[in-house]
């Protein structure tokens, strides 16, 4: 028989993320107590306002296609939201809806990259990010953003990646995993660079809403005209609005490729899912009272967990400004521990500790371990008191 897959998936690379919470679900079915601080989605409900009005539509027979880059009232009320928020002005040509801020980001690469093409991407990363620009032909040029920079890369470092196979930059902010966030001082460097090197930026916003002790999120967008033009802003309400079910995400940036985009889209999902749209209108026009009680109940477990953390013998961690992720680096605590990889500690906690963490291997920073503070402050705590725990015991001084 033939080889009957292709090529471009043979690179791929599994989602550790969904593999540890595949385990842990495991763990649980068996009647094992597993906290699991994987999650990637807060874990409130979709606000009530927001629910009516997918109700309403559907009750009002709106459940038909619609045009394949979004509703447009859908995207006036995202039109709105970049004006209101983020001071960027936008024109309905310029925007696409598609199925959530993961998928808007595959087709961008399917349309921006040609084989060959490379996409430099700051480590720490978001695990889909390499396997989405491999998957569009394109080649991921790493840069590590390292603890001593605040897991932040610098213009010096972006200048020395580009080269003529350059195409584009992504700037994550706030970051998943490290919950970082670039000022707007870093971003004019980066900009200046962009721009000199004549790159686009894929400005990754999806933690927008979610920052703490008075830090601001900066859209690099916001700097100029001329960088807005090479920008392509990429958002949705999955974490802001606690509707990462509901698989709504947009791009925002140059009409040619958004055009493109649309077009690609109408060749593979037809349109984003009508209901959960009309529930979007109501997420971004309605009352954002819910958004900002999350928000503040994040930062209130972060403030309460941190320090617990940060004091278990063998973690590093820096304190995060965004985003609901600590990214501490456990390297000490695994080797005096016994262990010898941050994979293996990983594993280990799960399995003698039941407490279900990312190791930081697929985000490209093998010395650390995600967790997600998206769960109750109780939960936090018993997990964090199990880490110190098992880290405790099993210390070994050499």
């Amino acid at each position: 028989m033939k080889q009957l897959l292709a090529k471009r998936v043979k690179t791929l690379t599994p989602s550790s993320t969904l593999a540890i919470t595949a385990k842990a679900k495991e763990l649980k079915e068996q009647g094992i107590d597993v906290i699991g601080l994987g999650a990637g989605e807060p874990d409130f409900n979709t606000p009530e306002n927001i629910l009516n009005a997918a109700k309403a539509s559907m009750d009002a027979g709106l459940t038909k296609y619609t045009p394949a880059g979004g509703l447009p009232v859908l995207k006036k009320a995202i039109i709105d939201k970049l004006q209101r928020d983020n001071g960027l002005t936008y024109q309905a040509n310029e925007i696409l809806v598609g199925v959530g801020a993961k998928h808007v980001l595959y087709t961008l690469f399917q349309v921006i990259l040609d084989e060959g093409d490379e996409v430099i991407i700051p480590i720490p990363y978001w695990v889909s990010y390499p396997e989405q620009v491999k998957l569009a032909g394109g080649v991921p040029v790493y840069v590590e953003g390292t603890a001593e920079q605040g897991y932040k890369i610098t213009a010096s470092q972006l200048r020395d990646a580009i080269t003529n196979k350059t195409k584009a930059v992504i700037i994550n902010s706030p970051s998943n995993p490290s919950g970082m966030i670039y000022s707007k001082e870093e971003l004019t460097e980066l900009a200046k660079v962009a721009e000199e090197k004549d790159i686009l930026i894929v400005s990754d916003e999806i933690y927008e809403k979610l920052v703490y002790n008075g830090v601001e999120h900066f859209s690099i967008a916001q700097l100029s005209d001329a960088i807005k033009a090479r920008t392509i802003v990429v958002n949705g309400v999955a974490k802001s609005h606690s509707m990462t079910g509901w698989r709504i995400g947009y791009a925002a940036g140059d009409k040619d490729i958004i055009n493109a985009m649309t077009d690609l889209a109408s060749h593979s999902t037809s349109n984003a899912t009508t209901t959960a749209q009309y529930a979007t209108v109501e997420a971004y026009n309605g009352s954002q009272e819910t958004v900002e009680m999350m928000r503040q109940a994040f930062e209130s477990r972060l403030e309460a967990i941190f320090p617990k953390l940060a004091a278990i013998p063998g973690f590093k961690v820096l304190k995060p400004q965004g985003a609901f992720y600590l990214l501490p680096d456990v390297s000490e605590a695994a080797a005096k521990t016994g262990y010898a990889s941050v994979d293996d500690f990983a594993n280990a906690l799960l399995t003698e500790a039941n407490v279900a963490v990312i190791p930081g291997s697929g985000f490209g920073a093998p010395a650390t371990m995600r967790l997600s503070y998206a769960t109750s402050l109780e939960l936090l705590e018993e997990a964090v008191n199990r880490i110190e725990t098992f880290v405790k015991a099993k210390w070994q001084d050499k």
